[in-house]
């Protein structure tokens, strides 16, 4: 029956709005199906809901084929994502992940490209216990994923250790400040099988979330931290940024960026990545204030209908950034100050040793698209484990998904080097330069989205690239370069100087001229390029480079200048003026 009192032409909400104002903030059902035996999965609902715990339902895309044929339920296992804001943990807490990874996952402990951790394939029966471990780690998973912000992100900064305790601080209180206040993950994740435990806060009978609202937010949000001169958190491509500003050798503000954001739709040109808005400047102290006002704009003024147009940036671009920056003004109740000024030389890593002011010493190492697991010439997952035994400092997760044992006393750091010539961890010293500067997701055969492979595919095409690039003489030179396979962005590629975005099975579009310091967006240079083509496709333009190239040109600046993509520096620009050969 039609509701007489509804306007006839209100739009419907999405789905996922009906199940969010439904679940009781974040219940669901979730606790009774995971004491369903007769099945490996959850209901389809619960299973948008465990993403607000930080879980994701997957199953083994490798085996749909053989497993449908045999009449069989889908090989169902879940991803759980440990936040780590900042991406700092102890070397008890490294140990506690390598663990879970053999206890209960499949051996491949994962970084990720916001500074998480996740391990994949776990099962049901044994989902909850490894939570609780997590917990009892002093690390968690809740808002890892869904509909709210998610793990914060810092600048990890190896040389400069009093800036990087400042950023990291401003991190941590962020994230805890917009953590979900209901109590649902304490009452599903961390009581016993009877769903009892001392340590869990009961439920008040008006339980509220202060921030959110029943509904959280029309889809997530993601904050980083930056310090300058390393981009390497790409503050341009998230929700909201903090650009630290330094004086004296302290951290004096931030200027406020707002309006990133990678992902789109194939063929949906009204979808697009865009880059972060300068918005202003705020003190230190304000800035859990200025990051909870912009939240809750967003909350009420974001897309709820449509979910492909639900994040901040398309609010701010439908909207402008004026009327954005007074909305957040009046409910802060004071004006933003002027931007200062900040400016960025890189977005990667260093790799290699770097002593701070402190006299401790910090290892960067080059972890491929972020998977630690040991392999006959690299035993690199023993390696680490060893060292973080007798770590005394701490390990620093990057946005790029790479790994610094941090803080490493001159007492400890002979040892360290012994581990890392025993277990041959210093490998990334005789990486190529684009594969240092290379990053993909995780694709097949666990993503759902994945249209193409990733990180099961990219090293090799690495391969292929770092033969042409040693002919040419560019085998040192830093070019970002990044695979997703499906082109919602996870790894960031849309502002890579090259970067591959799969299509269909063997197949990606390939873009080009993206900024080397993520400054930029690149352009569409060909559809649909099936894995034979790609290096053929690549090997002229990089031969013309190695030939042509100015004095300190990058790889992005250059195929611009040569005319094989127009600069992108709006989204809504993102689709125009390609031009496929």
């Amino acid at each position: 029956m039609t509701d007489p009192n509804k306007p006839a032409d209100e739009p419907k909400l999405a789905k996922n709005e009906t199940i969010k104002a439904d679940s009781n903030l974040l219940r669901g059902t979730i606790a009774v199906g995971l004491r369903d035996d007769s099945t490996g999965g959850l209901a389809a609902d619960d299973t948008q809901l465990t993403k607000f715990h930080g879980i994701y339902q997957q199953d083994d895309r490798d085996l749909r084929g053989e497993r449908r044929k045999a009449k069989q339920e889908r090989a169902f296992a879940f991803m759980a994502r440990v936040r780590v804001p900042g991406g700092v943990c102890s070397p008890q807490q490294w140990l506690d992940m390598d663990r879970f990874c053999t206890d209960y996952a499949n051996g491949v402990l994962k970084l990720t490209t916001r500074q998480a951790f996740q391990l994949h394939g776990i099962i049901k029966k044994n989902l909850k216990k490894t939570i609780r471990e997590i917990n009892d780690s002093l690390m968690d998973t809740i808002a890892a994923c869904g509909d709210v912000n998610r793990n914060v992100m810092c600048n990890p900064n190896p040389y400069q250790s009093k800036l990087h305790a400042e950023a990291l601080e401003t991190a941590k209180a962020i994230s805890a400040h917009l953590t979900p206040a209901t109590q649902a993950y304490h009452e599903i994740w961390l009581t016993d099988e009877n769903g009892e435990k001392e340590n869990v806060t009961p439920s008040p009978e008006s339980e509220v979330e202060p921030i959110y609202g029943k509904t959280y937010l029309p889809r997530k949000f993601k904050i980083v931290v930056a310090v300058p001169p390393s981009n390497d958190v790409d503050v341009f491509a998230h929700d909201l940024g903090f650009i630290a500003i330094i004086e004296d050798d302290r951290i004096v503000g931030y200027t406020v960026t707002a309006g990133g954001g990678m992902g789109m739709s194939h063929g949906k040109e009204t979808t697009f990545p865009r880059l972060a808005d300068v918005l202003g400047f705020c003190t230190p102290g304000q800035v859990t204030d200025v990051a909870e006002k912009i939240v809750t704009t967003q909350r009420d003024f974001g897309d709820r209908v449509d979910r492909r147009h639900a994040r901040l940036k398309y609010t701010i671009e439908d909207r402008g950034l004026d009327w954005f920056r007074g909305e957040v003004e009046n409910r802060l109740g004071y004006a933003l100050g002027q931007a200062r000024p900040f400016a960025f030389d890189h977005n990667g890593d260093r790799y290699g040793w770097i002593d701070d002011e402190n006299g401790n010493s910090h290892l960067t190492l080059f972890i491929q698209n972020g998977r630690v697991f040991d392999t006959g010439e690299s035993p690199m997952r023993t390696g680490l484990r060893e060292i973080a035994q007798v770590h005394d400092g701490d390990f620093r997760l990057t946005a790029n998904q790479n790994l610094i044992i941090a803080n490493v006393s001159p007492a400890k750091r002979a040892g360290i080097e012994s581990l890392l010539d025993q277990y041959k961890l210093t490998h990334c010293y005789d990486q190529t330069g684009l594969r240092l500067n290379s990053m993909a997701c995780v694709a097949l055969p666990t993503c759902g989205l994945a249209l193409a492979e990733a990180q099961r595919y990219l090293p090799d095409l690495l391969t292929e690239l770092d033969t042409v690039l040693g002919e040419l003489g560019l085998k040192d030179d830093a070019i970002t370069i990044r695979m997703t396979g499906c082109p919602n962005g996870c790894a960031r590629p849309y502002i890579a100087e090259i970067a591959f975005v799969g299509r269909s099975p063997g197949k990606y579009n390939i873009y080009l001229g993206g900024g080397f310091v993520g400054d930029r967006l690149n352009k569409l240079y060909k559809v649909s390029a099936k894995q034979e083509e790609i290096v053929g496709i690549l090997r002229p333009i990089l031969e013309r480079y190695a030939n042509e190239r100015t004095d300190g040109e990058r790889f992005g600046d250059f195929v611009i200048r040569t005319g094989y993509v127009v600069e992108t520096r709006e989204g809504r620009e993102f689709h125009n003026d390609f031009k496929e050969d």
